[in-house]
């Protein structure tokens, strides 16, 4: 569920294909540049209800590091 909603928000935010969006896909792979990254953060804070903070939110370099993050802090899958 947590994959699905970040998949979505990242198809989104950088105009790609869903199928490009893996758990092992970096954001540098996806194409996304520092305004792109400030702009998914945003987004999930406001899909989850939570805060990111500038640590947390730079030390996630894949699609995979996202979601492990967000199962940890929101509880889901």
């Amino acid at each position: 569920m947590i994959f699905e909603k970040l998949q979505a928000i990242i198809v989104d935010k950088l105009s790609v294909d869903a199928d490009e969006v893996t758990l092992d896909s970096t954001f540098e792979d996806l194409g996304a540049d520092s305004l792109d990254i400030v702009e998914i953060v945003m987004a999930l804070e406001e899909e989850f209800d939570i805060e990111i903070s500038d640590d947390e939110a730079e030390q996630a370099k894949s699609v995979g590091d996202v979601v492990n993050y967000l199962s940890t802090v929101v509880g889901e899958e």
